[in-house]
């Protein structure tokens, strides 16, 4: 995407003190635990994935960072030590469940949420006409948000929930739905928001772009917090793999060393044990199938995932 959705250039001065912390934090519902004593520190100016299947604890958590909730037990502090209210001004937040006025005129629904953020109106409207041009929705300016398509509603609402330039940012599963030409727009957008020295905390079942580009990962399941840390530690941590390409029947259950198998089909991810010898490995793969490619390297982020939430994972780590 040649123009960012936002015009901000500048770097944002980083104070001291993390982003987010959360410190021993639950929500319960009678005896369910939507969230289970979570403790979590999220650094300034980083873009941090938050990972989990559904029905985690994912987006109760978001939104008690974002002060839509309160938690039943536990603290939430943000930007330094502040309350999510009171930070209410520099924190952006956009929803799994996303909805427009559709009776509205686009950039006055822009503005508007501008505006709940603490920008003048005057100031709101400039900003709203002058980022929907930038992102290609400039003739769409005075149409009603019934007449936009579900892609260009969907950049219309990133827009309208970052018109402000928040320090924070907090998004919940943002590529959900969207073509691959808009995903790279939000993906960029994350870019940049790194580059401006903001934080980025996003929620996503799709792990290949937490791993494309995020500086750190924590993975929640059943409400509790299981993995956390910089990404690269996190995937030493895991361990190797071996990435394979092939053609024939591949039965990697029998192969000694192979903790489990990613398959495909014609393309697999074996994660290894520590022990496992690679180049005996390699031999009896040459008994199974015709091997076009043979790598060993680091375990990928989706590998770490569905070690971590089993089977349960399965369907949401595309």
């Amino acid at each position: 995407m040649d123009h960012p959705v936002t015009a901000r250039e500048n770097a944002v001065p980083i104070p001291s003190g993390a982003a987010i912390e959360l410190h021993e934090v639950g929500k319960y519902y009678g005896i369910h635990a939507a969230v289970d004593h979570l403790s979590l520190v999220v650094p300034r100016g980083q873009v941090y994935g938050f990972l989990g299947p559904n029905g985690a604890g994912k987006t109760t958590t978001l939104r008690m960072i974002t002060g839509i909730l309160e938690p039943s037990s536990g603290r939430v502090q943000v930007l330094g030590g502040i309350t999510p209210g009171e930070a209410r001004a520099r924190l952006g937040y956009l929803p799994e469940e996303k909805g427009l006025y559709k009776d509205m005129k686009v950039v006055d629904m822009v503005a508007y949420f501008g505006a709940l953020r603490g920008l003048g109106l005057r100031e709101a409207k400039a900003r709203a006409a002058d980022r929907l041009a930038r992102a290609g929705l400039g003739e769409w300016l005075g149409a009603k948000c019934n007449a936009l398509s579900k892609g260009m509603g969907q950049q219309a609402q990133v827009i309208a929930a970052l018109l402000h330039d928040p320090e924070l940012v907090v998004l919940d599963e943002p590529f959900s739905g969207l073509d691959p030409v808009n995903a790279e727009m939000v993906l960029e957008l994350i870019k940049q928001y790194r580059r401006e020295g903001r934080t980025v905390l996003f929620s996503t079942h799709v792990v290949e772009h937490a791993e494309q580009i995020c500086d750190a990962v924590a993975i929640i399941h059943h409400g509790r917090l299981v993995v956390n840390g910089p990404l690269e530690e996190v995937k030493a941590r895991a361990g190797r793999s071996v990435l394979l390409d092939y053609e024939g029947t591949l039965n990697a259950d029998t192969l000694p060393g192979v903790i489990s198998a990613d398959d495909a089909g014609h393309h697999a991810e074996l994660r290894l044990a520590p022990e496992a010898d690679t180049q005996r490995l390699l031999h009896l793969l040459t008994e199974q199938v015709r091997i076009h490619r043979f790598d060993t390297r680091e375990v990928s982020l989706k590998q770490v995932f569905l070690a971590a939430v089993g089977h349960e994972g399965t369907r949401h780590a595309a």
